[in-house]
């Protein structure tokens, strides 16, 4: 038996220095992951010498298959246990390594996913021209016209999905998928760190305070923007928010019986000076600040929609197509962190409904908003889009029923719905519909049943509404804090995304644009447009800021013009997450 004992020494001796340098080498890759030249160079050369390994490990499994190990011998099982496990190392080793390969260190770069987002979005404006010139010659009474125009429509509707399928999947490509979802969480979690901080100073009765009265004169959705709005400004100009909301017209206790305090440091609105906004400048010495509605603001600070910040701004345009709206969706997360009951009201409420995926939502806004804010539409201009929306989802995905969520503050419309469309699962609460309605609505039943409403609609996984609705721009600001990017999980009947009280909202022409009618605009590369509305036909309306002439010119020959300011940066912040 000594020469067997003498033999397994020398080989346990080898695994030990082979276990070494998969060790090196796991931690050379992590050291290596902020260089990704080098670390391709390495990586070659690595797996070259994990393939000799391989071989050598071969001989060894062969040479120890052949000291045939007696039974009962505890060292020697030992030893072969100890080799079957460095065997199984070396796989998942190659495995990492070769997915290390195929994954750029750092993510895509900015540019390929701006022409992503762009090839996109000139995908889907081409389809909206197209289905709108289409359509008009169904107006021609020439025989068998219509049924080829019929025809037409769902070729290049099946077209159109096949194209934005093939997009989605590049767009998961090679752990494309994977770094945007960790970009998308640090980002967050950077934003909330400092936000959480500068809620809660170490001393209240020195730290200098913005006093914002949530009982603005509107609605609950209103009421939320115009609360982030504060919060904005206090961000901007470093002040801690206090947040009067006693006697709330939605709830009399406050906001803090339904969501989390804003901080839990400082809610005391005193100081050694007081005064309303009269800017940041001439306000600089001023302990608390009381902040008007967004309308009577002035002077304006730079910290309004649709800016974003300087210093998050490169990371933003390479992760989101709409980094105005991902900034603001960051506002709606720390505020409308639930209190426990409604978390729990929230969960019953899910299993009550069988609300699951795949499933889409729809916002109605009838009663108030038609005539005034907003024009009638009725439910099938809805399901068109609901319905376009299935086909694409069926192409990534199962779809195992057509389930829809249906928020309105119209009770009849849950009826109407399933009795035109049989084949779809309409998941509703009428009891939200009708403490919607115009004389239930300002009381805590309606706002649990509005708080509902926009939470389910955040769920689903594209959102057909009106955005001239605030109820539907909330929800489609918190789906934004749900995935990487959900920019164009959404559409709209009526406007684009706005946000109430915003500085212009310009665009850029990418692309020279001759009118052909009285009712277009010429557009030059390099032009500042102020975009007034998509249209969804191809078309957008707008002013040429540089000829001064106000008209419709081709969506996809403009790109947005994305504003950014110089926030403060909160250092201290960072640097205690870093140490977490």
């Amino acid at each position: 038996m000594r020469p067997w004992t003498g033999s397994w020494r020398w080989i346990t001796l080898v695994l030990l220095a082979w276990g070494t340098l998969l060790f090196y080498i796991g931690g050379h890759l992590v050291r290596d992951s902020e260089h990704p030249e080098r670390s391709s160079r390495e990586l070659s050369k690595i797996l070259a010498k994990l393939e000799r390994l391989k071989q050598q490990n071969e001989d060894l499994r062969r040479m120890a298959e052949t000291l045939r190990l007696p039974e009962g011998q505890v060292e020697g099982a030992g030893a072969a246990g100890k080799l079957r496990s460095l065997e199984e190392q070396l796989i998942r080793a190659k495995e990492q390594i070769n997915s290390y390969r195929s994954l750029p260190a750092d993510g895509p770069g900015r540019n390929q996913e701006e022409l992503r987002r762009k090839t996109e979005n000139g995908v889907r404006e081409l389809w909206y021209f197209v289905r709108s010139e289409v359509k008009k010659l169904a107006h021609v009474e020439t025989g068998e016209l219509q049924k080829h125009i019929d025809i037409l429509l769902q070729d290049l509707g099946h077209q159109q999905r096949s194209i934005m399928t093939d997009l989605y999947h590049l767009s998961q490509a090679d752990g494309a998928g994977d770094w945007r979802e960790k970009e998308a969480k640090d980002l967050s979690e950077l934003v909330q760190n400092r936000i959480t901080h500068l809620q809660n100073p170490a001393d209240c009765s020195k730290a200098r305070k913005l006093v914002c009265n949530i009982n603005k004169g509107c609605g609950y959705g209103c009421q939320l923007h115009h609360v982030v709005y504060c919060f904005m400004i206090a961000y901007g100009t470093q002040r801690t928010l206090i947040l009067e909301s006693q006697n709330w017209r939605y709830a009399t206790g406050g906001w803090e019986t339904v969501f989390k305090p804003v901080s839990d440091t400082c809610t005391d609105r005193t100081g050694a000076s007081t005064g309303h906004w009269s800017g940041e400048a001439n306000d600089r010495d001023v302990q608390v600040i009381e902040l008007p509605i967004v309308d009577s603001l002035h002077p304006r600070p730079p910290y309004l929609p649709l800016a974003i910040p300087e210093d998050l701004a490169e990371r933003l345009q390479r992760l989101h197509g709409d980094p105005s709206v991902w900034w603001v969706s960051q506002f709606v997360k720390y505020l409308i962190r639930p209190q426990d009951w409604l978390e729990k009201e929230m969960r019953e409420a899910t299993a009550k409904l069988g609300f699951k995926h795949p499933i889409i939502g729809v916002h109605v806004r009838r009663t108030d908003k038609v005539g005034t804010e907003a024009a009638f539409h009725p439910i099938e201009e809805y399901m068109l889009h609901v319905e376009d929306q299935f086909q694409s989802l069926a192409q990534r995905m199962h779809v195992d029923k057509k389930r829809v969520y249906l928020a309105t503050d119209d009770p009849s419309l849950l009826q109407e719905a399933k009795s035109k469309y049989p084949d779809y699962e309409f998941i509703s609460d009428n009891s939200i519909s009708w403490s919607a309605g115009l004389h239930n609505r300002y009381t805590e039943n309606s706002l649990r049943g509005v708080i509902l409403d926009i939470h389910f609609l955040s769920q689903t996984n594209f959102l057909v509404c009106t955005f001239s609705s605030q109820v539907c721009r909330v929800a489609y600001e918190i789906m934004q804090t749900l995935h990487p990017d959900a920019s164009s999980y959404f559409h709209s009947l009526d406007d684009i995304y706005y946000f109430g009280g915003q500085n212009a909202h310009n665009q850029i022409a990418i692309y020279h644009h001759q009118p052909r009618g009285n009712e277009e605009i010429p557009l030059e590369p390099g032009d500042v447009i102020g975009v007034a509305g998509n249209h969804w036909d191809g078309y957008s309306k707008g002013i040429n800021r540089k000829s001064g002439r106000t008209g419709l010119y081709p969506s996809y020959k403009v790109k947005e013009k994305i504003e950014t300011v110089k926030y403060p940066t909160y250092p201290e912040a960072d640097k205690l997450l870093q140490k977490q």
